[in-house]
């Protein structure tokens, strides 16, 4: 197999959801990266923390940590570097063991991501080529329930466009629909202002 066909890896029956954010399985990238190069490896690089210590992490300012592994397929090394975070993916302070090993084997996928397997999953598509991405179905969505609520409110002048415009809860959804409708927005309250 090459990295063509690795690329075109359907893995979404392999993959986990957690908090809205797609994983894919180490165990099951690892055995994919096997079946195409059965001379593939992976190596977790080392940081010194004393002349006589090193840990597979490299410690950060204030105590955060970003771990680097390095995967070789075809002859050719990637290597990735991920921090070692919460479930929340946030970054943490004084990660433990657990954590470390955790972001190891993370960052591991990540890199065989490099070479093709799943790199449409850390691309956030994971819905096949021609699907609308959540994104877009958000911002529609979005868009259905407030456009014409707030075309009304223009007409009414720009103090009204924006009492109507704050009254929605922030969201990304929200900061994007902003971005598209302003100007149209914008400018039908100065017209109803003028007339």
């Amino acid at each position: 197999m090459s990295i063509e066909n690795l690329l075109k890896l359907d893995v979404s029956k392999r993959i986990e959801k957690k908090n809205n954010l797609s994983y894919l399985s180490w165990a099951w990238a690892w055995a994919e990266a096997l079946k195409v190069d059965p001379t593939a490896t992976f190596k977790v690089e080392t940081f010194k923390r004393d002349q006589y210590t090193e840990e597979p992490f490299m410690t950060l300012p204030g105590g955060t940590a970003l771990v680097w592994v390095t995967v070789t397929m075809f002859g050719k090394p990637m290597t990735c570097q991920l921090p070692v975070m919460n479930h929340k993916n946030q970054a943490i302070s004084n990660p433990d063991a657990f954590q470390v090993n955790t972001a190891i084997m993370r960052c591991m996928t990540k890199a065989l991501g490099l070479h093709g397997l799943a790199l449409y999953i850390y691309a956030g598509e994971d819905l096949p080529e021609g699907a609308p991405s959540p994104k877009d179905v958000e911002d529609e969505a979005f868009e259905e329930k407030h456009l014409e609520a707030l075309r009304e409110a223009s007409l009414n002048g720009m103090s009204a466009l924006e009492a109507a415009f704050k009254e929605i809860p922030v969201s990304a959804a929200k900061s994007r629909f902003w971005a598209k409708h302003q100007a149209s927005l914008k400018e039908a309250a100065k017209q109803e202002k003028a007339a």
